[in-house]
Formats: C-alpha cells, structure tokens, sequence
C-alpha cells in the first residue's frame, strides 16, 4: 500500500459513525508531548542552484531525531524509515507503480519514504509546505511503527463499504502528526506569521473539494494539522473517534 499526498495543483466510545482503526489507548495517542530536537531549515534555492535534495536531508535528519527521542522517552521501540530520492519519477519504485499525482509517498511494505526531488511540492518555493510534506509522509511510518496502518488496513478489509472514510481519517492522522512536529520545531524556524498563513492557504487548496476524496476537504485538513500543531502532542490526533464530519 501507499500511502501519499497529491501535489497542490501548481479511544472511550466513539460517536456514532466513527471507526475504531486505531484501538483506544493506541501508545501513540498517550506517548505525551513532542519535544522537538533544534532543527534547521535550509534553503531550497541558494544562488540560483536547487538544493532540494540537502533541505530534504536536513529536514529528514531533524525529523529522525526528534520522534526518536519522543519514542525512547516513551518506552516505544523506533526504526528510522528508509529514504530514496529521485530526480525524476520512476516508471515503478517499491515494487509499485509510482502513483498518479503525489508529491511524496511512504512506501508500508518497505517502510520508505520516497521524494521527487522536483516538482510543483517542492520546486522554486519559499514557504514551509515542503516541510509539512516531509513530515507527513513521516507521520504514516510512525502510524506503521504503532500498529495503527495494521488496524487501519484490517478493519478497511472487513468494511469494504466506509473504506475512502476510513482511508480519510488515516490520511488526517498524518497531518495532524505533521502538525506535532511543526509546532514543536517551530521555535527554531525562522519563520513569520505570514509564512503559517501562506501554508494553511496551500495545505486547504490540497484538500479534496472535486473528484476521489482520499485526504479530506481542505478545511480538515487545516483543522487536524492545526489540532496537532497546537497541542504538540499525538494525543490530539485521534481522527478514529472524531465525527464523521470531521474527516470528511
């Protein structure tokens, strides 16, 4: 399975409706707060030059350092992802096909994150969505590591019927955990308000408003990684009991 994020164009009971993918008390949602390693953010472009492979390195690096802490501080066992990066799309890549219209995907089977190192998603910006991209594609390889990719893809076999449902809140968990580790790198971004308001703007316009609903409408999106990003901690991501509205 794969699990990716399409490229911008340019538990208690749960309410009625929820799913239970992820079991209450998934060690994820009660690990605590993320205190997020120093982190840099270098430049995408320096002197004309395109750096996207060193800015992903960087930003993969503090992503490594950051869960793994977190993991160790919670008693969690932690495997670093593999990574692999292409200067173009591949015709197949993990044993797949490279899926139509993702910047950057985590291949399950394989627990690799895989990045283009051009695109719309990354090429010539200056705002922090790369960023945000890295960081959820991680998001799916920390749900791999905690079992909740296993109880998502189980219960999504035995309820064929809600499974673009299911797949949203499994999609919004990402970005909500992509929000964690924002909110707690930000301290060491040299980023302005501004910057957050231009990746909430590009983070809607990602949003499923036309065609497949597979991530969620924009305003979900906004509103699960802000939940994240505010709280600094997993335990505010728990798309699983949220109402049906809220992963729509």
């Amino acid at each position: 399975m794969v699990a990716c994020l399409a490229v911008l164009p340019v538990a208690v009971v749960p309410p009625a409706g929820a799913a239970r993918a992820a079991p209450p008390g998934n060690p994820l949602l009660k690990s605590g707060r993320l205190v997020a390693a120093p982190c840099q953010e270098p430049p995408l472009v320096d002197r004309g030059v395109p750096r996207t492979r060193e800015y992903l390195k960087a930003v993969l690096g503090c992503l490594d350092r950051s869960w793994s802490a977190h993991f160790a501080r919670a008693g969690l066992r932690f495997r670093k992802p593999a990574v692999r990066f292409y200067e173009e799309p591949a015709r197949r890549v993990c044993g797949l096909r490279w899926p139509p219209n993702a910047a950057a995907f985590y291949c399950t089977g394989r627990a690799t994150l895989v990045f283009p190192l051009d695109g719309a998603w990354i090429e010539g910006r200056t705002d922090l969505y790369p960023l945000k991209v890295a960081a959820h594609e991680y998001g799916h390889h920390l749900q791999s590591l905690t079992g909740i990719r296993a109880a998502y893809e189980a219960l999504a076999r035995s309820d064929r019927a809600r499974g673009a449902e299911l797949g949203r809140r499994y999609e919004l968990q990402a970005d909500c955990l992509s929000g964690v580790f924002l909110g707690g790198v930000r301290r060491f971004l040299p980023r302005t308000g501004q910057d957050w308001e231009v990746l909430r703007d590009a983070l809607r316009a990602s949003g499923d408003e036309g065609g497949r609903h597979t991530h969620g409408i924009g305003a979900n999106r906004v509103r699960w990684f802000e939940r994240g990003r505010g709280a600094v901690s997993p335990a505010a991501c728990d798309t699983w009991t949220a109402a049906p509205s809220r992963v729509s």
